[in-house]
């Protein structure tokens, strides 16, 4: 239980931030402090958090995003409910009865409304409502909540950090904060090292929404390489475990048309080298992450994707494995390593 205190600790004070896609500022707050024991920290534009430091012939970039998925409020109904729609990949099937945050002129607690079974039609018995048919109840009268809260308030998914038994834990917002967490463990591994090689940093906004944030971070940093870091699909019960992958085998090593062959290959060798558990994650088309937008930002950028496996995405309780977010920091460290080493 004690082996991962260090990343469990980083991870749920990331987790605990809350900053729903386009409204990362808290989020980004906490990382920003965090990132500024490594490197000099600046906000850009968008809000993304950026960091620089080093020289060399060879500049890499380490990404991952800040914004969790939520909800975002629409209108406010005559009878005072919140009528909202997803801001990121949301889960309409969850959230019936779900407890949640309207973030207003202050944090009010709300819950999702939910049709007793007793009242449901039989055809309805095994299908989610639509966004357009579900509401959030904030215990107010229109005038009262009109007064609080307005169109384009953000909500998010209540939830509290847990670890479970092992070195797993459960939160909401792991997607993407365990990338956050992954890349500020790798700066501490690489603390007190000599680099022969400028390293930045991007914790980048809105990628559940289309990947602006990393679109704009890596035109600005214009690096030679990148390393995108988030997390993909692990294996559960009912889910294919060819598909996907376990949860505490290591680092999903992303091999896809738009990510560098090479640095594939060189992460591969790294971590059979260095006895660091890997997976291999194939992919016929884009990724779905920011390395879409990184690899054609600028004149053009060689990018690599470490995923770290995560069940239940996009809900509440989204667990993880610390230590794949530790073995996600200790191959990025070692790659960075190398390749300073060679361009020394």
């Amino acid at each position: 239980m004690n082996k991962y205190n260090e990343v469990s600790a980083l991870l749920e004070r990331l987790c605990s931030a809350k900053g729903v896609s386009g409204a990362e500022n808290r989020a980004a707050e906490v990382a920003a402090e965090l990132l500024e024991k490594y490197m000099p920290v600046k906000i850009d534009p968008l809000g993304s958090v950026t960091g620089t430091m080093g020289e060399g012939n060879i500049h890499i970039l380490l990404d991952a995003h800040l914004d969790q998925i939520g909800l975002v409020v629409t209108a406010v109904d005559e009878d005072g409910f919140l009528k909202v729609a997803k801001c990121g990949g949301a889960d309409i099937r969850v959230l019936a009865a779900a407890e949640v945050t309207v973030h207003g002129k202050e944090d009010i607690f709300g819950v999702i409304t939910s049709t007793p079974p007793h009242l449901s039609k039989p055809e309805d018995s095994s299908k989610a409502k639509d966004f357009d048919e579900i509401a959030v109840d904030i215990g107010m009268k229109r005038e009262d909540a009109l007064k609080i809260v307005s169109p384009g308030d953000r909500i998010t998914f209540n939830g509290s950090f847990s670890r479970l038994l092992g070195n797993r834990a459960a939160s909401p917002s792991i997607d993407d904060r365990a990338g956050v967490a992954a890349i500020l463990r790798c700066l501490e591994f690489l603390k007190n090292k000599k680099l022969n090689c400028k390293l930045s940093v991007l914790f980048s906004v809105q990628e559940e929404t289309g990947g602006s944030g990393a679109q704009t971070g890596a035109f600005s940093a214009c690096a030679d390489e990148a390393i995108a870091v988030d997390v993909s699909f692990a294996a559960a019960p009912g889910i294919s475990s060819e598909k996907y992958a376990s949860l505490g085998g290591g680092t999903m090593i992303g091999y896809a048309p738009s990510l560098d062959y090479e640095m594939s290959r060189c992460l591969s060798e790294i971590a059979e080298k260095e006895n660091i558990p890997n997976q291999p994650e194939v992919m016929g088309g884009k990724t779905g992450t920011n390395c879409d937008e990184i690899q054609v930002s600028g004149k053009g950028v060689k990018t690599a994707l470490l995923s770290i496996p995560l069940r239940n995405m996009h809900t509440a309780v989204e667990v993880c494995d610390l230590e794949d977010i530790e073995n996600t920091a200790r191959l990025m460290a070692e790659y960075i390593l190398e390749r300073s080493a060679a361009n020394a």
